[in-house]
């Protein structure tokens, strides 16, 4: 790269190196042009109605990349599966979600990416919850021009990590539910439960399969989740008796069907005594009371990444920990918050 100063005539094609402002008296004043604008041959009549007859340019060498050129391959390196890009705009391109579903950020490649001189790639946190048009990430180099061996680093980070962004669309699901508690089964209260599921399942796009009650007899929850699973659920909750005492038996009521339990116990709070266990591939979720008397719940961080086809484990769960703690706001701006961000 290289800069000098030459006749506006000569300067087609080139990049230049400083603002050029227009003044109109009594009306504006700014700048017509910016720096990093690559010249075209219909600017020279304006340049020169400026008095630019000669202006300093940068001279790009073979192994140069334009800003925008840059930020243009880096968007379409990065975008993955339902991920769209737009620009450059002040050379930045924006990465935005072709559909609705679970935002996915391979967090290795990016800070890969990060780690190139002159290159930046910001994102919305991973495992975030996105609408279709939602703005997801943006990248661009930081100066006028850098030597294209930058960009094809980045490039070969994307090709190796396989995928650096991408969405993935909620699946339509059937969801089972088994409410337990022998004051409910018994009608002694109303329950609670039920309703709560149903506006998390349904505002995702999946379905009730049915709703059963079960008392605090660990034989009769079983019987009723493996009904759930024969009927042909996706996703099965299992609600109440999670604590340590006597009469709270539906940890082992899911362990007494077969199912493989992943965790129980989670570092996110409301959510502590949340169990995720897997009956062959159905997800099996045991639900502490908190997911009825709190808005945002760990279900809220768990439900959206099972209906979008993830196999969560342990080492998911685990990783709750930072971000895994709810400030209960008192007016609460889930998901617009810490809570379930800090993971990865």
């Amino acid at each position: 790269m290289k800069l000098q100063a030459i006749k506006v005539e000569e300067a087609v094609g080139k990049v230049l190196s400083h603002d050029i402002t227009k003044i109109v008296k009594g009306e504006s004043k700014g700048a017509l042009y910016k720096k990093g604008h690559i010249i075209k041959q219909e600017d020279v009549p304006e340049l020169l109605k400026l008095g630019k007859e000669n202006i300093y340019i940068l001279d790009l060498e073979n192994s140069d990349i334009h800003e925008d050129e840059a930020g243009i391959r880096l968007g379409k390196a990065v975008s993955g599966d339902c991920v769209t890009w737009q620009g450059p705009k002040e050379s930045r391109v924006n990465m935005y979600a072709a559909s609705g579903g679970l935002l996915k950020i391979n967090i290795p490649a990016l800070e890969a990416i990060n780690e190139l001189p002159d290159v930046i790639l910001s994102t919305l946190p991973d495992n975030t919850v996105v609408k279709e048009g939602e703005m997801l990430a943006g990248t661009k180099v930081i100066p006028l021009v850098v030597p294209e061996k930058t960009v094809l680093t980045a490039e070969n980070i994307c090709r190796q990590a396989g995928w650096v962004i991408k969405v993935l669309p909620f699946r339509k699901l059937k969801v089972g539910a088994v409410i337990t508690g022998s004051e409910v089964y018994k009608k002694r209260i109303r329950d609670g439960f039920g309703p709560v599921i149903t506006e998390k399942v349904e505002a995702f796009g999946s379905e009730i399969l049915g709703i059963d009650f079960a008392p605090d007899n660990a034989e009769i929850i079983a019987a009723k989740i493996n009904k759930m699973a024969s009927d042909g659920a996706d996703i099965i909750f299992v609600t109440g008796g999670m604590s340590v005492d006597p009469d709270d038996v539906t940890p082992h009521a899911i362990r007494l069907v077969g199912a493989k339990v992943e965790k129980y116990g989670a570092a996110a709070l409301p959510g502590a005594m949340f169990m995720l266990a897997y009956l062959g591939d159905i997800p099996v979720m045991g639900v502490p009371a908190c997911g009825m008397f709190f808005k945002v719940t760990i279900v809220d961080l768990m439900l959206p990444r099972l209906l979008a086809g993830e196999r969560v484990t342990r080492k998911d769960i685990v990783a709750l920990a930072c971000g895994g703690l709810c400030r209960a706001c008192p007016e609460c701006r889930y998901p617009n918050c810490t809570f379930g961000k800090g993971s990865h």
